[in-house]
């Protein structure tokens, strides 16, 4: 049972409404008792940074284990026409496991689906699937599949397939000894997750303190430099960002924030 207080909206980064939760918030403190084990499943290289880097530094700390699974490489990524896209990959794969070290996070995996042509087919929900019962995770972190009218990056249709087929390998594929009988033929028995967390809801009901390890999620994001350059500007936009966050979420003045929306999946 997820145990919950009351919260209200907030302004975001932008200067539109920030995450307003229709229901109570959830305090995350007590959602990580017993989670031995997180896994995170995002679109492309960098999305688990700008999402929920702070939140992974602050599982690290406790001594979960967190492991990442980027569906594609992001060979679209970057304005430098220059730069042929398998060059592009190859730079985003590594750039990805330099910001996952950066906050503790050795486990990275790739699962080489084409970047800006991402759907929720079939074989993506297996390919996760075997991800799930490989890992044996207690928790699963993806983005939401649902439009977020309010902040239109966080809908990037690449994000939203792999949100929605993640979602449908926690349920009902990776639990389903029947789904993807071949799974079984490798020798991965079914697996149940417990919570599933989403990033870029619009209606987020728990909020992760990440103030003091915000220099953990800076670095990582700084090592996206084919994206984000010298991230010059990334303090002054997640100060605005996260503290919409935060406010949202009920925390004190000038603390910062990542805002998810938990389910729970057992």
């Amino acid at each position: 049972m997820l145990g919950a207080t009351g919260a209200t909206g907030a302004t975001g980064a932008t200067g539109a409404t920030g995450p307003s939760p229709t229901t109570a918030t959830i305090d995350p403190g007590v959602l990580d008792v017993g989670v031995e084990r997180i896994l995170v499943v995002t679109a492309h290289p960098d999305d688990v940074d700008f999402g929920a880097a702070g939140s992974v530094a602050s599982w690290v700390k406790q001594g979960i284990a967190v492991m990442y699974c980027v569906v594609t490489d992001g060979d679209a990524g970057g304005s430098d026409r220059s730069v042929a896209r398998p060059d592009m990959a190859r730079l985003r794969r590594s750039e990805q496991r330099a910001a996952a070290a950066e906050v503790g996070v050795d486990d990275v995996v790739f699962l080489g689906y084409g970047d800006g042509r991402l759907l929720a087919s079939i074989e993506l929900r297996r390919d996760i699937t075997r991800v799930v019962r490989q890992v044996q995770p207690d928790r699963v972190v993806t983005q939401s599949p649902e439009r977020n009218w309010e902040r239109m990056a966080a809908s990037h249709p690449d994000h939203r397939a792999a949100g929605e087929a993640t979602i449908c390998a926690v349920y009902p594929d990776a639990r389903n000894p029947f789904a993807h009988p071949e799974l079984l033929d490798e020798g991965l028995e079914p697996h149940t997750v417990r919570q599933l967390w989403l990033m870029g809801a619009a209606d987020s009901n728990c909020f992760v303190d990440c103030t003091d390890v915000m220099d953990r999620k800076l670095a990582a994001l700084r090592a996206h430099a084919s994206q984000v350059g010298d991230g010059a500007n990334l303090h002054e936009l997640l100060q605005r960002w996260m503290g919409g966050n935060a406010s949202a979420g009920g925390l004190a003045p000038g603390r910062l924030a990542e805002a998810f929306r938990v389910v729970d999946a057992g």
